[in-house]
């Protein structure tokens, strides 16, 4: 058995649903479209990390020759619905950026390991573009809505890959759109119009960017401000965003599937509550971690996110624990509380503004408190 092989076949016993190989050239036709996004993508462009520097893998690592691609199907067991449309499946799927003492990254270690174990050098912490890699290692083709798909799978897949330094049998690439002709589904269900042509994201529309992305100190390029608009059409998602994936043709037989409950999700589904979120304790935020410790590191995020889910809602019921949200000692959590007070509405919510408004000592909260008494 070859080398190629050997590798193709334990990462399959690993549990990987497909894996391909391709050569470490350069991914110049990713560079080239992320420069031409101009300033939607200046965060990742301009970063001090040079994340696209990982598309010139022999730049960063001269002995590179190959990458090995794999693709993880998360979506073989359900999803609560309580928890569909506030946390993405992904994150549920706890799949992504995983810490390596959990199964999902033990898996990825395991291969490593094992290609140590075959004397392969790795080139360790080059940011590879997964999707660019997945398409050209033949195991996944792209979709409008900008997401990898594995056939007979969907898009609800997470793209890890490897880089090393031997030289291995290659896949024929797969760098094609594998969308029903002429289908615009994702683009005209996206509720922010984040898709604006077909394989175009600006992702500061996307939901999911503003639920996991908007934090300062991220980038000079971002803030934790949300703009207005975007948060108006987020409805109740407070990590992540699956619109765009839930409407795709090329999902439907999965989302439809009858699949086994995931025990762990049941469990952490009844733990789950946007009050709790709202004015979360560290207690609390220990307790949801597991499906949410991808991007967000800070409470006062997770906090911002269930005030706007709860603004959203409209629920009056919501008043009284986004009351004693504004007495929180974070001005960003007292800031999107009176905003979701203000788009709840009422002569109760007006009373909580105005009395807030009299305590209140940040301007970036008194200006918001300001702007939701008039919506209110």
């Amino acid at each position: 058995m070859s080398l190629t092989e050997e590798i193709k076949e334990f990462a399959l016993d690993l549990g990987y649903s497909r894996v391909g190989i391709t050569t470490a050239e350069s991914f110049s036709r990713h560079i080239e479209e992320v420069k031409s996004r101009g300033v939607m993508y200046d965060f990742f462009v301009k970063n001090p990390g040079n994340p696209l520097n990982g598309s010139e893998v022999k730049q960063l690592r001269p002995s590179a020759k190959s990458i090995i691609s794999m693709a993880w199907d998360y979506s073989q067991k359900s999803f609560p619905r309580s928890l569909i449309g506030k946390i993405g499946r992904i994150y549920q799927a706890r799949c992504y950026n995983v810490p390596p003492d959990r199964i999902n990254g033990m898996r990825y270690q395991l291969m490593v390991n094992f290609l140590k174990q075959r004397g392969c050098q790795i080139g360790h912490g080059i940011f590879i573009p997964e999707r660019w890699a997945a398409a050209r290692a033949g195991i996944t083709t792209f979709g409008r809505n900008n997401f990898a798909y594995v056939e007979g799978i969907g898009s609800f897949i997470v793209l890890s890959s490897i880089v090393i330094d031997e030289e291995l049998e290659y896949d024929e690439p797969t760098m094609e759109i594998g969308c029903p002709k002429g289908c615009t589904a994702c683009m005209k269900a996206c509720p922010t119009q984040a898709i604006y042509e077909p394989n175009k994201l600006n992702p500061r529309r996307c939901i999911a960017f503003n639920t996991l992305f908007a934090q300062d100190g991220n980038s000079e390029f971002i803030t934790s401000h949300i703009p207005a608009d975007i948060r108006d059409k987020m409805g109740t998602n407070v990590y992540g965003c699956d619109v765009c994936q839930e409407v795709c043709p090329r999902n439907q037989a999965r989302l439809k599937a009858k699949l086994l409950e995931d025990e762990f999700l049941i469990k952490k589904s009844q733990d789950f509550s946007l009050a709790k979120m709202l004015n979360m304790t560290d207690e609390y935020m220990i307790k949801m971690r597991p499906l949410m410790y991808s991007y967000i590191k800070e409470k006062k995020y997770f906090q911002r996110n269930a005030a706007i889910a709860i603004g959203n809602l409209g629920n009056r019921d919501y008043l009284s624990d986004l009351e004693i949200a504004m007495n929180d000692p974070e001005a960003l959590v007292r800031e999107y509380a009176a905003w979701a007070i203000g788009k709840i509405g009422g002569r109760l919510a007006k009373q909580v503004l105005e009395n807030k408004y009299a305590q209140e000592t940040a301007d970036s909260v008194k200006k918001e408190i300001k702007t939701a008494l008039f919506e209110a």
